[in-house]
């Protein structure tokens, strides 16, 4: 979450789009009235391919903005008091996460939002911030992403003040489910092998071992590392947390890292591409480390892994034919769906 300071002031310049500045500074000045110590400004920063996201300063001081995006999506995925009250309950854990601050309804900016801390440091998308790591550093930060998870899914969602988050039972069912009806509510072309691949995971879903806080999202890009020192300071974009099994999580946070090879992916660079950093195979091994679960039925959230990329992939393809989306790359996100839907396949079969 990283970006030069935006010019763009009250009064005196065009507000970044779908966030009027005038509006939320008054905001911000009547609940937090010690916060702002100079006139406000903000831009629009890259990534998250859901909800919006905004670095705003007052010349001394930064803060993160989040709200819905401007074109329809999911309604589950851009509930603002949700990850408001995920981000309140995980600050005082030891999985990092951005203090949250305020957080409105839609009659300040004509949507709801929250603001938190701004988390000091850098998001490593592009393939050109990856290769200034070393090989050392590379498996350091390969093992501390995993460990990270590991600490998330330990957590009692009971004693945080989540046991209400979701509903555990029947989630991999439901997940399926999901997917399957962004894909119907997103048609735009037959895509029959993604379909065969849906019938294929619903065929063989596996008995969830446990219940834990799952991210949803969990990857490399979308978390802050320190300039300096390399660590972890702040995991990112909650928007799809909830109460599951913690393997979907692994099983993504695997096909982002290594599954996604050679596919030259617009949303971020695929960290097993660059020279120095370790494959899937390490930070598989690496959670086993932290974690008692049965790793065995793993070849089926990898399929599963895939086809909920897919899914999205294709809504967001859908979305940007009929101009509602924002963001660089867009155009560009159909033509990975029958690539990974070629590997979801061959992971369900257990032949990646």
């Amino acid at each position: 979450m990283t970006g030069a300071q935006a010019d763009q002031r009250p009064g005196t310049g065009e507000d970044p789009p779908g966030l009027p500045l005038a509006a939320l500074e008054e905001h911000i000045r009547q609940t937090l009235p010690e916060l702002l110590q100079g006139p406000l400004s903000a831009q629009l920063v890259a990534g998250g391919r859901s909800n919006l996201t905004y670095l705003l300063t007052d010349g001394r001081d930064r803060w993160v903005l989040r709200r819905p995006p401007l074109g329809h999506v999911l309604e589950t995925a851009h509930d603002m008091g949700r990850e408001h009250r995920l981000l309140a309950a995980l600050s005082p854990t030891d999985v990092p996460v951005p203090r949250p601050l305020l957080l409105a309804g839609a009659e300040v900016i004509g949507a709801p939002f929250y603001l938190m801390e701004y988390a000091d440091g850098q998001v490593l998308r592009e393939r050109a911030q990856l290769e200034r790591l070393d090989a050392p550093a590379a498996t350091a930060l390969a093992d501390e992403l995993v460990d990270v998870l590991a600490r998330l899914h330990r957590l009692d969602p009971q004693q945080v003040g989540l046991g209400d988050l979701g509903r555990p039972d029947g989630y991999l069912e439901r997940q399926l489910r999901r997917w399957r009806r962004q894909l119907e509510s997103s048609h735009s072309r037959d895509l029959p092998e993604l379909t065969r691949l849906a019938e294929r995971l619903a065929m063989r879903i596996p008995d969830s071992q446990s219940a834990a806080i799952v991210h949803g999202d969990y990857r490399l890009d979308n978390v802050v590392v320190d300039s300096v020192l390399g660590h972890i300071v702040a995991v990112l974009d909650w928007e799809m947390a909830t109460l599951g099994d913690p393997l979907t999580d692994l099983a993504s946070t695997l096909v982002w890292w290594d599954g996604m090879r050679g596919l030259d992916s617009p949303v971020a660079a695929v960290p097993a591409d660059v020279p120095g950093y370790p494959g899937g195979d390490h930070l598989l091994a690496a959670y086993g480390r932290h974690s008692d679960l049965d790793l065995e039925p793993l070849p089926w959230y990898l399929g599963f892994a895939f086809f909920k990329i897919a899914a999205i992939f294709e809504g967001i393809h859908f979305r940007s034919q009929q101009g509602l989306t924002i963001g660089e790359g867009f155009e560009r996100l159909g033509d990975l769906v029958p690539p990974l839907v070629e590997r979801g396949h061959a992971a369900l079969s257990g032949t990646t």
